[in-house]
C-alpha cells in the first residue's frame, strides 16, 4: 500500500470546489460479499492525491437491492457539502447506478466502476436457485442475473461522466468456462459496458484483486482528474514512476 501513496505525490491536486472551501470526496463502494477494507489500498492513494475519502462498508449480504441503494446517499452525506466522486467495485456499482437514478450530489463528480455486471452475470443464471449461493450471496446477489427483469437492466444508462474498467483473468478454471467471452472470472467484458459511458478500459487483471492493481489504481486517479484513461499507463511505468517517487524520498 506504500507504493500507492508515494505514486499519488506525483498527481495533480484534486479540485476544489471555491463555494464550499474544500476539496473534491470520493465515495468507495465494495462489492458483494467483501467489506471496506477490499478497498484500502485505493482508499490510500485517493487520501494521498488530496481527496476526502469515504470508504463506505454496507452489508451486502444481508439486505435487499432497495436497502442497499439507500446506503449510497447515507455515504454521500457524510462527505457534502463539495463536489463528490465515486469509485465503485463489482455490485457496488449496480448500487450507485441504482441511486443516481434517483438522487444526485450537489456537485457531482466522476464515476470510475471496476468490473460492474451492468448486464447481469451468467453465473448467477447457472447457480443462483442454488441454496449455498443464496446463503452466500444473498437476495442482492440473486438479482444480478442477466435477464430482463434483472437489478442491473432495469436500471438506465448513464448520464453522468463514467469510466469502467474490465478485466480478463479469471482465478476460477470452473467459472470462467461459464461465461461466454473474455471476463476476469465472474463479469464478462461485454457486460461491463453500459451504454452512455465516457470510457471503457480493459487489463489483464481478475475480479476479486482489481482494485488492488497498481494499474487499475492509477487509472481511477488518472480518470478522477480527467474524465479520462491514459491509454500510456503500463505496469513497467507505473514502477518507474514508484521508483522516482521512493528516490525522490
Amino acid at each position: 500500500m506504500w507504493m500507492t501513496g508515494r505514486l499519488a505525490r506525483f498527481l495533480p491536486a484534486p479540485a476544489t470546489d471555491e463555494g464550499a472551501g474544500v476539496a473534491d470526496a470520493v465515495v468507495l463502494l465494495h462489492g458483494l460479499a467483501r467489506t471496506d477494507a477490499s478497498m484500502a489500498p485505493m482508499a490510500l492513494a485517493l487520501k494521498s492525491a488530496g481527496f476526502r475519502v469515504m470508504n463506505w462498508s454496507y452489508p451486502s449480504t444481508k439486505a435487499t437491492p432497495d436497502e442497499l441503494a439507500d446506503e449510497v446517499g447515507d455515504a454521500v452525506a457524510k462527505v457534502q457539502p463539495g463536489r463528490v466522486h465515486f469509485v465503485t467495485h463489482s455490485m457496488g456499482g449496480i448500487l450507485l447506478r441504482d441511486w443516481l437514478s434517483r438522487h444526485r450530489p450537489v456537485l457531482m463528480g466522476h464515476v470510475v466502476m471496476l468490473a460492474p455486471p451492468n448486464h447481469g452475470s451468467d453465473l448467477v443464471d447457472k447457480l443462483g436457485d442454488n441454496p449455498v449461493f443464496h446463503m452466500v450471496n444473498g437476495t442482492a446477489g440473486k438479482s444480478l442475473g442477466t435477464g430482463p427483469e434483472s437489478w442491473p437492466n432495469s436500471l438506465p444508462p448513464a448520464d453522468y461522466p463514467l469510466g469502467i474498467i474490465a478485466g480478463t483473468r479469471s482465478l476460477n478454471p470452473v467459472w470462467n468456462a461459464m461465461l461466454p467471452g473474455p471476463n476476469d472470472g465472474k463479469v464478462t467484458v461485454e457486460s461491463t459496458r453500459l451504454d452512455g459511458m465516457a470510457d471503457h478500459l480493459v487489463l489483464p487483471v481478475t475480479h476479486t484483486f482489481m482494485m488492488v492493481n497498481p494499474v487499475v489504481i492509477r487509472q481511477v486517479l488518472a480518470f478522477l482528474r480527467e474524465g479520462k484513461f491514459d491509454p500510456s499507463l503500463t505496469l513497467a511505468s507505473v514502477v518507474k514512476e514508484t521508483f522516482q517517487a521512493v528516490q525522490s524520498g
